[in-house]
């Protein structure tokens, strides 16, 4: 009988998954978003820059920067969610998508709803699959900043996915 493989080492191969995965859309880590996993369950994290502004007299984030937050932590989730059983089972390392990286899902249509200004400071989103078929996917979206109860803008999507390799 093998042996379990060490919790570190099972850490290690899903965060390198991860930072592969997110490394493959440029404008995540122009904006700095970074994702924190714990377990399956991610948490994007938009750390607050200057540049995110688009209103300096208020301040506020630019929207167009908080839609491309929501947009970015909505692929993320679906890529992440259509991975995880072919890392956890072995077929794919993070090695062999540093090679070969995944198609990322394609955007059909994606709806913002700005609830409140987003202030001048860190902001947090998760995405939550409604529905994920072999061609279509529909994704929820919530950010919030200081107060997960207290949301600053939500989304909605729709997404083509990826043809697999195996079917």
């Amino acid at each position: 009988m093998k042996s379990p493989e060490p919790v570190q080492q099972v850490k290690h191969r899903r965060d390198s998954a991860l930072a592969t995965l997110v490394s493959s859309v440029p404008y995540a880590g122009f904006l700095g978003i970074r994702f924190e996993r714990h377990g399956d369950e991610l948490t994007s994290v938009l750390p607050y820059d200057d540049k995110l502004i688009g209103n300096p007299v208020l301040p506020a984030l630019h929207g167009g920067v908080i839609a491309s937050f929501l947009e970015v932590t909505a692929i993320i989730e679906l890529s992440w969610a259509m991975l995880w059983s072919d890392l956890e089972a072995g077929r794919l390392t993070p090695e062999s998508m540093a090679q070969d990286l995944p198609r990322l899902p394609k955007t059909i249509d994606f709806t913002v709803d700005y609830l409140r200004t987003g202030l001048p400071r860190d902001a947090y989103a998760r995405a939550r699959v409604n529905r994920s078929g072999r061609r279509y996917a529909s994704v929820h979206v919530e950010a919030w900043q200081d107060n997960r109860a207290r949301l600053f803008a939500q989304a909605t999507g729709h997404f083509l996915m990826p043809q697999r390799a195996d079917g």
